[in-house]
């Protein structure tokens, strides 16, 4: 009797857990990794993916697109992420796929009368040449540099648009966009630059060269500050990392992209 009991009872759980993973049935894991800008619509899309497969698991983690790339080499990640306007060297060892594109925005204070900013303009802020606000239109009062960390994609890809920038080292340096929306928002001096798509009513995004950062704008091709986003795989994807890919890539998937403030990958 008590070994038939064993054997319901290892029945119904076995049903249970048909519900989730099935019985004695392993998820299949993947981990992307590498890009902060990304990182949040990457848990979006991952979770999305996740909600209709019961099969797999995604771990979207950070890091920096540096991050992303060494990630992808080494097979700690199976998909590296990486928004730069030119991938390293070292990356043509890696497949890779345009998931998206970003624009880089120039954000200050929304009490600063400046509303435009030209490319030389931005330029001599960060080199640190401009260090007060009455040079170029605005109050008298010394300029507060915020900028990425070395090894972010949007830091990298910034000075690859903009060119001949060499960092103030009066520079504010933070790790996320979201860190530099919030430096930029308790500073009435700050200036900085994030990702378009976290952009909020705390922070004041500034024309460049007479041009909004906006999606109709970067879809336009008027706007310059845009960098793609990559996926990066050792080899060929397959696998989750396939279907993942295939799942960012699809008409649901840039839509939920698109949603969220990027811009689609075409």
């Amino acid at each position: 009797m008590k070994s038939y009991w064993k054997i319901v009872t290892g029945v119904v759980l076995c049903a249970l857990a048909a519900a989730g993973t099935g019985c004695g049935r392993k998820r299949a894991t993947i981990t992307c990794a590498g890009s902060t800008a990304f990182q949040p619509f990457a848990e979006k899309l991952a979770e999305e993916l996740m909600a209709k497969r019961n099969d797999i698991a995604i771990t979207v983690q950070g890091g920096g697109s540096a991050v992303g790339v060494q990630s992808a080499l080494s097979g700690a990640a199976q998909i590296g992420m990486a928004d730069l306007v030119n991938l390293p060297p070292e990356a043509k060892a890696l497949t890779s796929v345009v998931v998206a594109r970003d624009g880089i925005a120039m954000v200050v204070h929304p009490s600063n009368p400046v509303g435009n900013l030209t490319t030389e303009q931005v330029r001599g802020i960060f080199n640190g040449a401009i260090r007060n606000w009455k040079d170029i239109g605005g109050k008298d009062a010394p300029i507060t540099v915020v900028s990425r960390e070395a090894g972010s994609g949007t830091r990298t890809s910034f000075e690859q648009i903009v060119t001949g920038i060499h960092l103030t080292k009066d520079a504010v340096v933070q790790d996320s966009n979201g860190t530099i929306r919030e430096t930029v928002a308790n500073d009435a001096n700050a200036v900085g630059y994030l990702t378009h798509g976290v952009i909020n009513e705390k922070v004041k995004a500034v024309t460049v060269d007479g041009k909004d950062c906006t999606m109709e704008a970067i879809m336009a091709g008027a706007y310059k500050l845009v960098r793609p986003v990559f996926f990066l795989t050792k080899g060929a994807p397959d696998g989750v990392a396939k279907d993942f890919i295939v799942h960012v890539l699809s008409a649901e998937g840039q839509a939920i992209i698109k949603k969220n403030g990027l811009i689609p990958a075409k």
